[in-house]
C-alpha cells in the first residue's frame, strides 16, 4: 500500500492524518510507500510558493514510518514551469489541448544541476527536449550545496536522520493531538532508543501546540532539537511550542 501525496491538493492536516493512518494500519505491519510527486502532477508548489511548504511535505514522507519516494528536483525545490508557447510543448496532452490544457511538461523540465547554460544538464548550445526554467539560475544543486538554509540541505538532513536515528529508522508511528486541524504531529518509538516527535504546521499562520505523552508511557523532561525550520527557536519543553507558518520541528525525547 502507498500514500500518494500527489492525490491531496490542499494543505489540510486532517486529510493527511487520515490517509497516513490508513496506510500505517492497513498493511498488516508492513512498511507503506509514501510518494511526494511524479511526472503527471504539478510539483510541490501546487500547494503554495513558500519553500517552507516543501519542507513540510518532505518531512511527512521521510520522517514517517515508510519507504519514502520523491521526484527528481524535489530535493532542491524545483517548481512547476508550465510552457508559455505551444512550440515548446512536447506532451501530447498539451499539443492537442492547447491553450486550455497545457500538458505535463511543467513538471518534466531538465534537472537543474548548476546555474550555467542548460543548467548543467546538457552541454551549452545543445537544445534540450524542454526549455530550462529561469529559476535554474538560483535553484540548482551547485548553488544549494553547503548552504545550511537550502532545500537540498533540508533533504540531506532528513535522510541522515532517517538512517541514523533508531526511532526514525525502525520505530512505530503514533499520531498525536488528532483533533488539531492545523498541526500534524506524530511520535516515532523504537525499543531501547529515545523517542522522536515530528511536528508540522500545515497552516500559513503561526501556531502554538502542547503535548501530554503520558498515554504513550512517556514523561521525558529533556528534549533535543534534531531539525527545525530555518530561523526557528529551540523549544524548551513540550508545552507551548511556537511554530512558524508552515514550520517544522523534529524533537528527540531524551531519557
Amino acid at each position: 500500500m502507498y500514500l500518494q501525496v500527489g492525490f491531496i491538493d490542499k494543505m489540510v492536516a486532517g486529510r493527511f492524518r487520515t490517509l497516513i493512518n490508513d496506510a500505517e494500519t492497513g498493511v498488516g505491519g508492513n512498511e507503506p510507500l509514501f510518494v511526494l510527486d511524479n511526472h503527471d502532477k504539478p510539483r510541490w508548489d501546487r500547494y503554495g510558493s513558500t519553500p517552507d511548504i516543501g519542507r513540510v511535505l518532505s518531512t511527512v514522507i521521510i520522517a514517517s514510518r515508510d519507504t519514502a519516494m520523491y521526484y527528481y528536483g524535489d530535493e532542491i525545490g524545483m517548481v512547476t514551469t508550465t510552457p508559455t508557447r505551444k512550440e515548446d510543448v512536447q506532451d501530447p496532452v498539451g499539443v492537442t489541448g492547447w491553450p486550455k490544457e497545457k500538458g505535463r511538461d511543467g513538471e518534466r523540465t531538465p534537472m537543474q544541476w548548476t546555474g550555467a547554460p542548460n543548467a548543467g544538464f546538457s552541454k551549452p548550445g545543445v537544445k534540450t527536449w524542454l526549455p530550462i526554467p529561469a529559476s535554474a539560475a538560483a535553484t540548482n544543486v551547485a548553488a544549494e550545496t553547503g548552504r545550511p538554509d537550502s532545500m537540498l540541505s533540508w533533504f540531506k538532513a532528513l535522510a541522515r536522520l532517517k538512517h541514523e536515528v533508531p526511532a526514525l529508522k525502525v520505530g512505530d508511528h503514533v499520531m498525536l493531538n488528532p483533533q488539531d486541524s492545523n498541526v500534524l504531529s506524530w511520535l516515532r518509538r523504537a525499543p531501547g532508543a529515545d523517542s522522536v516527535m515530528v511536528i508540522c504546521n500545515f497552516s500559513p499562520k503561526p501556531q502554538k501546540v502542547s503535548f501530554d505523552l503520558k498515554a504513550q508511557g512517556i514523561a521525558y523532561a529533556n528534549i533535543k532539537t534534531l531539525l527545525k525550520t530555518p530561523g526557528a527557536d529551540d523549544p524548551a519543553s513540550l508545552n507551548g511550542i511556537a511554530l512558524k507558518p508552515y514550520g517544522v520541528y523534529i524533537l528527540q525525547l531524551r531519557r
